[in-house]
């Protein structure tokens, strides 16, 4: 079978489909606790879910859970077969070796619950006792697999729900962090306003010098704050390292933290988000050189969203200051 990659159907970040992701988990909780519908309705929910958060590998669970493992030949070096039985030992399906061959069981959720309603009809109607017992103890063992089952989705989607409600969180300290910071950019420093949304655009892209980018400018919204609260000038400077340093136009660094010593009376302070802006003054410049040389400075788009956060908060803490 051809492998189709995931990109294809790779949902773009966004707050709808957070909400959506998030309205959907609290939902399946509900549906599970309460036995509201069928497990093979709740996998097929599930899987929805993991579309929206990306998560492909539970995706293709889901769908083995729904439809059901294929039988592996055990001598084939199959890198599709290989991946089918590395997602059932996670499932925590057991199998069995049956003439060359692995075979996971149980069968699918689906199966194993028209199975049970089967059994229920037939134990009503059995014609022994042996009959019965039989069926009572298939009955049994039906139950306890889909418990099973129910229990690994259960795990999954409280696990999920609690990451989503705790990025929540942090997206609302974020967002009131967010409009203070807007406010006195919007004040201090009116022309960084664009640069904030150019950023936005470009980490939302799929494409990595995009992401660059996004880096780049965060170097120029610091240069367009180094000037409007302390304009390039020709003296140098004793910093609280001890060391003197120029305050020229390149060293925006400089006369940012040149700013901070003499608006903070706070020497932790000084020193924490000094050493703040350094660390990110050298990764910006780091890249910056790389893109002039035409080397591609390596940068994945987690990065990308750190150096803009902290850029972010940096900015914030030293407008305050203003």
């Amino acid at each position: 079978m051809k492998k189709i990659k995931n990109d294809i159907f790779k949902v773009p970040p966004s707050k709808k489909a957070y909400n959506e992701a998030i309205h959907l988990a609290s939902e399946i909780l509900k549906n599970i606790e309460l036995s509201e519908i069928s497990l093979a309705l709740i996998a097929l929910k599930t899987i929805r879910l993991a579309r929206l958060l990306n998560n492909f590998e539970m995706v293709r669970l889901m769908e083995l859970e729904i439809s059901g493992y294929p039988k592996i030949n055990v001598y084939e070096e199959n890198i599709e077969f290989r991946e089918v039985e590395r997602l059932a030992t996670l499932a925590g399906r057991e199998y069995l070796e049956v003439d060359g061959f692995l075979e996971f069981i149980p069968d699918a959720i689906e199966k194993l619950e028209s199975e049970k309603k089967f059994i229920i009809k037939r134990i009503d109607s059995a014609s022994d006792l042996d009959e019965r017992n039989n069926l009572q103890k298939r009955f049994q063992e039906v139950s306890e697999i889909l418990a099973h089952r129910r229990s690994f989705i259960y795990e999954y989607i409280t696990k999920t729900y609690l990451e989503l409600n705790y990025s929540k969180i942090a997206e609302d300290i974020f967002s009131a962090i967010k409009q203070n910071v807007d406010q006195k950019i919007g004040e201090i420093v009116p022309e960084s306003l664009e640069k904030l949304v150019a950023i936005y655009e470009n980490l939302t892209s799929e494409n990595p010098e995009n992401w660059s980018n996004a880096v780049h400018i965060c170097r120029r919204i610091l240069k367009d704050l180094a000037d409007a609260i302390y304009p390039p000038t020709k003296n140098i400077k004793k910093g609280i390292d001890g060391k003197s340093h120029k305050l020229g136009e390149e060293q925006y660094i400089n006369r940012i933290i040149e700013f901070i010593n003499q608006k903070s009376e706070s020497e932790t302070y000084i020193k924490i988000v000094g050493s703040h802006l350094r660390f990110i003054g050298d990764r910006l410049e780091s890249i910056l050189k790389g893109s002039h040389k035409a080397t591609h400075a390596k940068i994945d788009r987690e990065e990308a969203n750190r150096i803009v956060v902290y850029t972010y908060l940096l900015v914030g803490d030293i407008l305050n200051l203003v």
